[in-house]
């Protein structure tokens, strides 16, 4: 696993930075963990293990295994949490600079339209505007459950 000191993605692979929960999953090249940031208990994120910063440069392997790992994510999301609808989207800047791609797999309910005025993209930019980040013992024990979940969906 190629390693790049100051990117968040590879700082947080390698224990330099908490990860609140701990790795969830792991599978050809993939890790699945919690989001760190202020996307709500839940929020998963999945990344190649290795720095990559563009998804055209990820191995033959890499590429086969994303669905698969995608439909972990969502499977054990929709299992644990029962949302009205699962976003997934690529990000990958850190600022305007190429960082190390990730993919947040965020559950959604219908209701969050009480406190949010739009959904997707909209609603993750106000929940990062709050910037009220999920306190750290719900998290891990999502994370723990997610675990077991994503752990039996992929035959373990």
């Amino acid at each position: 696993m190629n390693d790049v000191p100051g990117c968040l993605g590879c700082d947080l692979n390698r224990g330099r930075q908490p990860l609140p929960g701990g790795r969830i999953y792991d599978e050809r090249g993939w890790l699945i963990e919690h989001c760190i940031g202020p996307l709500g208990v839940g929020t998963l994120l999945l990344k190649p293990a290795r720095h990559v910063e563009r998804f055209s440069d990820l191995t033959s392997d890499e590429y086969a295994a994303f669905g698969r790992v995608v439909w972990l994510a969502t499977a054990a999301l929709k299992e644990l949490l029962g949302p009205d609808q699962t976003y997934v989207c690529q990000w990958a800047h850190a600022g305007w600079t190429p960082g190390h791609i990730h993919y947040v797999v965020q559950p959604a309910w219908n209701d969050q339209q009480k406190t949010f005025e739009r959904p997707g993209p909209f609603m993750q930019t106000a929940m990062f505007k709050r910037g009220e980040t999920p306190p750290t013992a719900e998290v891990e024990a999502f994370c723990d459950r997610a675990r077991e979940s994503i752990g039996k969906l992929a035959g373990g």
